[in-house]
């Protein structure tokens, strides 16, 4: 009897493409890299697969994370606007561990270079970074000397990271997103026709201070032992809720939309998970906080925190603590609050790109990179065959997709779109026909020479029982009787399993 199944239910730089890539054969016939190009040995089936189940037991990853803003203030002239917040990498995971005992303490130490993506080879035009370790065993730097000129007339650009370790191994390029470049911060009330400076409820920003506009008092709003501090070197990003402010603060329900002075909202660490309580933002103009101000937030503007429900208390950094602070009312106009120049913060909106990658398990002696990026998964099809389609970026012909252990036919569509097979069910054990229970799998992207790309998505089979009026129930069945086994086969050559994926 046939098993059927029954579905249920998004071009990388071209520095990236130029790496040199492994052969890699795919069912839809993908094109050879040119000859004379050096190729690792591509890895045999069993001996992949037996990596990849050691591999699940014990995920040895390698993670390089880029934190940065997402607009850029152009410098004019001979100045040099700073990127604020610097662009920063954090190195984490198990397998920087096991590469370090591989390579010895003095090969293994990391180096790297950062630039924005229109420069050249030349190492003058980028910043060198070095990797110092922190408390979290996570590796960090940042580039605080990175700015674009007006020379420069693109609207957009990109970070680019070359990553070495120090006995000259190259670990591998990797890519920021797209950077707005601005001239100045708008002075313009917002409108929300222009929501490329608008602040969306959800998305991440950081906030940061300049005492006097001095560039070397600069602090930043970051977090350290579970307390916000006002840090001189590190930034973290948070995530800027917009709340109902007629409910008190232990339902604190979100709510969607931009963000606009006025508004309740909340800021979460999005590494740590620690928390403000419900602020009200307002916009600041010549240190006063403007209280009668609706409009919305824009980049770069600079705005002022008050504590709900408190009597002119607002958030404000000395030195290198966060501490509360009481405006001063304006006896000539009731809709304006005095503040102090620790409580006047600039806001800006940021991203974070990650990068995940294990080669312990196999001898990689080329780049890493290109790594892909998985943002979604679109399933077709049904009965005997579906396909899944995962879309995404940094994508090439010499990968193939993994359901677990079980590789997949997998065709390369174009650098943001992979299509695979859906593996049968059977494929992850004998005794499905027996379970009752849905059998969920991690996605894997596996590069042809054993390289492994892991991901937050994973892909459920679950069984659903189809009811047939008129058929006996199995409860019904002795319980001492051999017809018992006979239903149960039965009734699981009627189950359909249906598929879903599940971030």
């Amino acid at each position: 009897w046939c098993h059927p199944f029954s579905p249920v239910l998004s071009q990388p730089p071209d520095a990236l493409s130029q790496l040199p890539c492994p052969v890699f054969s795919t069912v839809a016939g993908a094109s050879q890299p040119s000859l004379g190009t050096a190729l690792p040995k591509p890895c045999q089936g069993s001996l992949l697969q037996d990596s990849v189940r050691r591999y699940l037991q014990l995920p040895a990853d390698q993670t390089v994370l880029i934190l940065h803003a997402k607009v850029a203030q152009k410098s004019y002239g001979n100045e040099k606007r700073f990127f604020c917040p610097p662009p920063c990498v954090y190195l984490s995971g198990p397998g920087w561990k096991l590469k370090q005992e591989d390579l010895g303490e003095a090969g293994f130490r990391v180096c790297g270079y950062m630039g924005l993506d229109s420069m050249g080879s030349s190492l003058m035009e980028t910043q060198k970074l070095s990797f110092e370790e922190q408390p979290d065993a996570k590796g960090f730097s940042c580039a605080k000397a990175l700015y674009i000129s007006d020379t420069d007339k693109r609207k957009h650009f990109r970070l680019v990271l070359k990553l070495f370790f120090s006995n000259g191994q190259e670990i591998g390029t990797f890519h920021s997103k797209l950077i707005k470049v601005i001239s100045k911060p708008s002075q313009k009330k917002q409108s929300l026709k222009n929501t490329d400076l608008c602040i969306s409820s959800g998305s991440k920003v950081s906030l940061f201070n300049r005492l006097r506009s001095q560039t070397v008092s600069t602090r930043y709003l970051s977090v350290e032992g579970g307390a916000f501090i006002a840090s001189a070197r590190q930034w973290a990003a948070f995530t800027l809720h917009l709340a109902d402010e007629r409910c008190s603060r232990s339902e604190f329900p979100l709510r969607e939309g931009y963000i606009r002075y006025g508004s309740v909202v909340q800021l979460v660490c999005t590494a740590t998970g620690v928390t403000l309580p419900p602020l009200i933002i307002r916009k600041v103009m010549k240190q006063y906080a403007m209280l009668d101000v609706d409009e919305p937030i824009s980049q770069l503007h600079k705005c002022a925190f008050q504590l709900q429900g408190s009597d002119r208390m607002y958030l404000c950094l000395s030195t290198d603590k966060v501490i509360q602070f009481q405006a001063s009312p304006c006896p000539k106009e009731a809709n304006r609050e005095l503040l102090n120049d620790g409580s006047c913060w600039t806001i800006i909106s940021t991203e974070t790109v990650e990068y995940t990658f294990s080669e312990s398990l196999a001898c990689i002696r080329e780049p890493v990179s290109p790594v892909p990026l998985i943002a979604a998964l679109q399933l077709t099809g049904g009965g005997d065959v579906a396909m899944l389609e995962v879309q995404g970026e940094y994508f090439h012909a010499h990968l193939k997709v993994w359901f677990g252990d079980v590789e997949a036919e997998t065709m390369y569509r174009s650098p943001k779109s992979l299509v695979c097979v859906v593996p049968d069910v059977s494929a992850f054990g004998s005794d499905w026909r027996w379970l009752r229970y849905p059998i969920t799998v991690p996605l894997l992207l596996i590069r042809d020479d054993g390289l492994i790309y892991s991901s937050s998505f994973t892909f459920t089979y679950t069984p659903e029982q189809s009811c047939v009026p008129g058929q006996q129930v199995l409860s019904d069945v002795p319980q001492d009787s051999d017809k018992l086994l006979d239903s149960i086969h039965q009734e699981f050559t009627r189950t359909n399993f249906h598929l879903f994926m599940q971030t």
